[in-house]
């Protein structure tokens, strides 16, 4: 397989995984465990979900304000709003033919690190 078909292949795979997220995981379910009970928890779980899932900004926005009138926490939004469009495959597609593995993976771990940041640091502001 050369590599646009693997791309493409891996887009597809992604887009069936968010589209089977999305129809069979109960949206209420979902955000309780994101809710206000679960502020620290519930954050590192986002950032975790969000990289997986195929999401970019358009496409997380709707999904978030849904979540958001059924529990979730703004502080577990703004950490799944910062890995999902950062970890798009298109954009990890790129980090990884470019500049190499190694930097793919830090970049997955800054990315991590600071959704988990800023979803704690809108915690204590709102």
């Amino acid at each position: 397989m050369n590599e646009v078909s693997q791309v493409l292949y891996r887009e597809f795979v992604y887009v069936w995984y968010y589209f089977l997220f999305q129809r069979y995981v109960p949206a209420d379910k979902f955000a309780a465990l994101f809710g206000e009970a679960n502020e620290g928890f519930g954050v590192l779980m986002a950032a975790t979900i969000g990289v997986p899932l195929y999401a970019c900004g358009g496409g997380t926005i709707p999904l978030i304000r849904e979540w958001l009138a059924m529990g979730m926490s703004m502080d577990s939004a703004s950490a799944f709003m910062i890995t999902g469009p950062a970890t798009k495959i298109t954009n990890l597609g790129a980090l990884n033919i470019v500049p190499g593995m190694k930097r793919f993976l830090l970049y997955l771990a800054f990315v991590m690190a600071f959704s988990l940041m800023t979803g704690l640091i809108v915690n204590l502001v709102i």
